[in-house]
C-alpha cells in the first residue's frame, strides 16, 4: 500500500510525457525529452528537430497536458471530500451549481461580452461566474437557515437549475456561430491551455489540495454522521463550509481553464476507495493522482479518435467513466 503513492507518481510522469507526443503529428519521446530537457536548461541537447515540432512539444501539448493533470487531480479530490461531507455518494463536482456558474460565465463571454480582456476574458468570467453561483448557494442556504448537507444541496441543485436555464436562454438569444464555440467549451476541452494560464488552477490546487489533505481525520469522521463528527469534537456545520469553499474554489479553477468535464470526480474516488477502502488519508492522495491520470488518458483519446479535431473531452470522460462505473458496480454485486 504504501508503495502505490510513488508508483502512480511514476506512472504519471510517463504519462504526460507520452501524451505530448501523441497527437494528429506523433512525435518520437526522444524529440520529446530533447525539447523539455533544452527548454529547461538551455543547450543541454542538441537540437536535431524542426522548430514547428519544438512548438508543437512546447507550446500547445506540454501545458496542455499539465493543465489535464491539475483539471482531473482537483475534480477528484473535489468528488471525494463532497462525498464525505455530504455522505452523498452521487456527490461530484457539479452538485453546488458551480459549473453551472462557470459555464454562464463562459457563455456571456463568448457569445456576448466580446474578448474585452484578450485570451483570458472566458477564464476570468468563467471563474467569476463560479465564484457567483457559489456565493449565491450560500446565500440562499443562510437565507432559508439551512445547515445540514441535505438542504445544502437542494439549494445547489435549486441554483444549478436556474444558472443552466439562464444559460440556455443566453445560447438561443445569441449569434449562432458563436453558440457552437460555447456549446463545445460546454463539453469541456483543454485546447485553451496556454503556459500563462497554468499558475491559477495549480495554485487552487496547490493550496485547497493541501488543506483538504490535513483535514483527513475530520473527512473520516464526516462520513459517520453530523452527530458521530460533533461527538468526536468536530464543528459539524463550519466544517461542511469550510470544505464547500474550498471545493467550491478548486472546481472553479479547474472549469474555468476546461469547460465543464463530466464524471470524473464522481467516478474516481469510488474507483480508488473499491482497491483501498475508505481512509482518506488514502483516499484522496491516490484520487488526486488517479484523477490526473485518467484525464491525461482520456485527452489523448479524444485527440486521436477524429483527427485532427478535438473531440470533446465531456464526451470521452462520460463514455469511459459510465462503462467503468457499470463494470464497479457488477462487481461490487457480485462479491
Amino acid at each position: 500500500m504504501p508503495a502505490l503513492i510513488p508508483g502512480l507518481a511514476v506512472v504519471l510522469v510517463i504519462s504526460m510525457v507520452i501524451a505530448v507526443g501523441v497527437g494528429p503529428v506523433a512525435i518520437p519521446l526522444e524529440t520529446v525529452w530533447g525539447v523539455v530537457a533544452n527548454k529547461l536548461i538551455p543547450g543541454s541537447v542538441e537540437a536535431v528537430w524542426s522548430s514547428g515540432r519544438e512548438n508543437i512539444v512546447w507550446d500547445v501539448r506540454a501545458p496542455r497536458v499539465i493543465l489535464g493533470a491539475i483539471v482531473g487531480a482537483s475534480l477528484a479530490l473535489v468528488g471525494g471530500a463532497l462525498q464525505s461531507v455530504t455522505r452523498n455518494p452521487l456527490a461530484d463536482p457539479h452538485l453546488l451549481g458551480i459549473s453551472s456558474g462557470a459555464a454562464f460565465g463562459a457563455i456571456m463571454a463568448l457569445i456576448h461580452a466580446g474578448m474585452v480582456l484578450g485570451t483570458v476574458t472566458v477564464p476570468v468570467f468563467a471563474f467569476a461566474g463560479a465564484l457567483a453561483a457559489t456565493a449565491l448557494v450560500l446565500a440562499i442556504a443562510n437565507l432559508a437557515r439551512a445547515q445540514s448537507a441535505g438542504q445544502l444541496i437542494l439549494a445547489g441543485v435549486a441554483v444549478s437549475f436556474i444558472i443552466s436555464a439562464a444559460g440556455n436562454l443566453l445560447i438561443f438569444i445569441g449569434d449562432p456561430k458563436a453558440a457552437h464555440v460555447a456549446i463545445f467549451w460546454m463539453l469541456g476541452g483543454l485546447g485553451l491551455a496556454q503556459w500563462s494560464h497554468l499558475p491559477y488552477p495549480l495554485a487552487a490546487l496547490v493550496l485547497c489540495g493541501v488543506w483538504l489533505m490535513t483535514q483527513t481525520r475530520n473527512l473520516n469522521a464526516m462520513t459517520l454522521g453530523d452527530e458521530s463528527a460533533t461527538a468526536l469534537g468536530i464543528p459539524a456545520q463550519r466544517f461542511r463550509l469550510k470544505a464547500f469553499v474550498a471545493c467550491a474554489l478548486l472546481t472553479g479553477c479547474a472549469v474555468a481553464y476546461s469547460g465543464v468535464i463530466a464524471f470524473v470526480g464522481l467516478m474516481i474516488p469510488h474507483i480508488v476507495r473499491f482497491f483501498v477502502g475508505g481512509d482518506y488519508r488514502r483516499v484522496l492522495p491516490l484520487s488526486a493522482l488517479v484523477g490526473a491520470i485518467f484525464l491525461i488518458a482520456a485527452d489523448m483519446a479524444a485527440r486521436t479518435v477524429v483527427p485532427p479535431q478535438d473531440m470533446p473531452l465531456g464526451i470521452v470522460t462520460g463514455l469511459i467513466g459510465g462503462i467503468a462505473f457499470v463494470i464497479l458496480m457488477r462487481r461490487r454485486t457480485t462479491k
